[in-house]
């Protein structure tokens, strides 16, 4: 495979101040006052990217994500280190970022053409295009510093989409708008992944990454922890949540929480469309712990299924082994493989104390001809 991006031992430090200067007489009365320190975003990064590659980038906030970013697409020079890029590259990379508040909607797009070296005559030919996948006609020809932040989402995903580039570069812009326009993103960044282009994606969005990426990698404080497959990437990225918590808030935890064992009664995780299946979880905790238990089903290809209410299904752990019933009930589901993830959270549902990826694989079998992943059970009635 080409290689499309390559990333070479990249680290990135600040020079964070403290105590500094606030005015001219200061800096000249007190030339030596004030303290800085260093602070390392990236540490010793290397990866490759292959053409038409779609690869998630996920970290907790200040892992460095967005700064690895904005290094490949060279709006930050790395302290040390080297990256190499080919073909030509579309980057939406903050809320914003790259346009001129005090132009127009419709400057901003030739501008920001002109950024990627693009001629007016070049623009001028897919400008139509932006402006109807932007949905913001009427205002393309008011400044910008006017639009709210769904309409500079909207102008600036349009812009990078339709400019034709090799490698897409998003980083968190999906988690603004509504649901109806991200979905309307989705749906062009799959387009992209058909024709064979490459695509950087970060987002908190674990649903998205699972759905869109062949791959994932994960930061923690600078480093990269993980790449491989979007599943493990994902494992690796929540036991790191994990245990940051548990730094923080040991209390919280009140001890080491895990989900040791997936079990059946029959022993066979095969189960008929439309009937239910029962699962024997076992939990170990070394303290009394009150929270909620979590389900979640997904397609093989990443695509959510279904997910429990975090506030339905509450548990009580005592010290030791605990067993959890799970009753699956009544699938509706067609012919397929669909893989369980299993959750422990707290009381509120906010804060994850445990978790299994791929606790368990439901093989399910449906003897129709129906496509999709739910069978409806459609009735038709000639009247």
């Amino acid at each position: 495979m080409t290689t499309v991006i390559e990333v070479r031992g990249v680290s990135k430090q600040f020079k964070i101040h403290h105590e500094r200067h606030q005015s001219l007489k200061e800096r000249v009365l007190h030339p030596r006052s004030g303290t800085t320190e260093l602070f390392n975003a990236l540490r010793d990064v290397s990866f490759d990217v292959g053409v038409g590659e779609t690869v998630g980038i996920v970290g907790h906030n200040g892992s460095g994500k967005s700064t690895l970013l904005k290094c490949i697409c060279g709006v930050l020079k790395p302290s040390t280190g080297q990256i190499r890029l080919r073909g030509s590259l579309a980057a939406l990379l903050e809320l914003g970022a790259g346009f001129q508040p005090e132009l127009s909607g419709r400057d901003n797009v030739y501008l920001y053409g002109a950024m990627l070296g693009l001629s007016r005559r070049t623009v001028d030919a897919v400008f139509d295009e932006i402006v109807e996948f932007s949905e913001i006609a009427p205002f393309i020809d008011t400044q910008v510093k006017f639009y709210s932040s769904g309409m500079y989402v909207r102008l600036a995903f349009a812009v990078a989409v339709n400019v034709d580039p090799d490698i897409l570069v998003v980083d968190e812009v999906l988690a603004v708008g509504d649901e109806r326009f991200q979905a309307k993103c989705v749906d062009r960044i799959q387009r992209f992944q058909r024709e064979g282009r490459t695509i950087l994606l970060v987002t908190h969005n674990a649903d998205q990454v699972r759905a869109l990426c062949d791959r994932a990698i994960v930061l923690d404080g600078g480093d990269l922890v993980a790449d491989g497959p979007t599943h493990e990437s994902l494992r690796v990225f929540r036991e790191r949540l994990l245990d940051e918590a548990a730094e923080h808030d040991p209390e919280k935890l009140l001890g080491t929480i895990q989900i040791e064992s997936v079990t059946t009664p029959s022993g066979s995780f095969e189960v008929r469309n439309g009937a239910g299946i029962h699962l024997d979880v076992t939990v170990s905790a070394q303290g009394a712990f009150s929270g909620n238990f979590v389900v979640e089903v997904f397609t093989r290809a990443g695509l959510l299924v279904s997910r429990s209410d975090a506030q339905g299904a509450p548990v009580n752990l005592a010290p030791g082994a605990n067993r959890v019933a799970v009753d699956l009930p009544a699938l509706p589901l067609l012919d397929g493989v669909y893989d369980v993830n299993l959750g422990v959270v707290d009381a509120h549902g906010h804060t994850v104390v445990a978790w299994r990826e791929g606790a368990a694989s439901l093989q399910v079998i449906y003897d129709g001809r129906e496509g999709g992943i739910v069978a409806l059970g459609t009735a038709v009635t000639q009247l």
